[in-house]
């Protein structure tokens, strides 16, 4: 199918998170129309930031209220659409069928609205490495888009903490098969690592688990890694993941069913995240923070195995960096950036040194 045309219309799901704020925000900057999809436009904590953009004075930006859970909530949105940029999360991961009904719910309006001819699906890394059993990632370590986890596990349920990754590739799934049904657009699917970055509005600092484990290290105490046992950070900025996303949008390089890891393959341990804050701005006075291990007992005697196994691991990213040809920022960069937003934007009041 063919990519968006330059200065097009873009429907923009999720526009409110941490990733949505800044794809917005970079498809208004680089010309296109955005119609930017949030639950509730009157929500001025969650939206204010969209509505000061230049894009939304003059109207190129204008903001919608869709709930997913509503079939044909995007139905007018997406018509006279170009492109589609899917990043909206659902109310929950525990029921397949509900995930499976949403995901009709915005194919049905991509179909309806004959003009939408591209569509990228936000996934995740937890689509390609969320595995039940750990020593899955002995056998099989190497990180990459034809990796998925063992589906064969029966221990991959949805009460055993899979439900994320199992509806992120249900989603990735559900999309591409109904793109090459239509045979008019075609899905792509990005899947971002731990996004770590600038936030762009002071609610964001508690949506999303990087930014808010950033926050809590300025605040003086954090824990260990609540997205899998003793694993370092397996980063991207969010800047980046919003590039990417324009970018398979925009690309003659991409095909129906394709999925691409957005992630820099720099990785850094949890502690190492807190001691760069000071090592980064000195000026800032911050006096460090206390770690705490909030795991089970069986899980902090397993510590080495686990480390041992997520540093076996092998991130790759030659596949988005050749079709798209993206570049990537320096972790030091994102960790800078996302605590002076902290500071900035979300008033967060970091614990100083004395004489700070």
């Amino acid at each position: 199918m063919a990519p968006i045309p330059q200065g097009g219309t873009v429907a923009v799901t999720g526009s409110a998170g941490f990733i949505g704020g800044w794809l917005v925000r970079q498809l208004l900057d680089e010309g296109y129309r955005v119609r930017a999809c949030v639950r509730d436009t009157n929500d001025d904590a969650k939206v204010s930031f969209l509505k000061e953009m230049p894009g939304y004075a003059s109207g190129r930006l204008t903001l919608h209220s869709a709930n997913l859970d509503e079939a044909g909530c995007f139905d007018e949105i997406f018509k006279g659409c170009q492109g589609v940029a899917h990043l909206s999360h659902v109310s929950s991961y525990d029921d397949m069928d509900y995930v499976k009904m949403v995901c009709d719910h915005v194919i049905k309006s991509v179909n309806e609205s004959e003009t939408v001819n591209r569509v990228v699906v936000t996934s995740s890394i937890a689509a390609v490495m969320s595995e039940t059993d750990t020593q899955e990632l002995v056998r099989r370590p190497v990180l990459f888009e034809d990796r998925y986890p063992d589906e064969q596990n029966p221990n991959r349920q949805t009460n055993r903490g899979q439900g994320y990754s199992m509806g992120k590739v249900l989603a990735e799934r559900a999309f591409a098969d109904a793109a090459e049904e239509s045979g008019r657009w075609d899905a792509i699917t990005c899947c971002p690592g731990d996004n770590v970055g600038p936030i762009l509005s002071a609610h964001q600092k508690n949506f999303g688990p990087w930014q808010h484990h950033i926050e809590t290290m300025l605040l003086g105490k954090y824990s260990q890694n609540v997205m899998g046992a003793y694993r370092a950070w397996f980063t991207v900025d969010v800047r980046d993941v919003a590039e990417a996303h324009i970018r398979m949008l925009e690309s003659v390089n991409v095909y129906n069913g394709e999925r691409f890891i957005a992630w820099s393959t720099e990785t850094r341990d949890v502690e190492d995240i807190c001691a760069s804050i000071d090592r980064l701005l000195p000026e800032l006075g911050f006096a460090g923070a206390e770690l705490v291990d909030p795991l089970p007992d069986k899980v902090k005697a397993k510590e080495a195995e686990f480390r041992a196994i997520w540093r076996g691991c092998e991130l790759r990213n030659d596949r988005i960096r050749e079709a798209l040809d993206m570049e990537f920022r320096p972790l030091d960069v994102s960790i800078r950036d996302c605590v002076e937003s902290l500071i900035s934007v979300g008033k967060v009041a970091p614990v100083k040194k004395p004489g700070f």
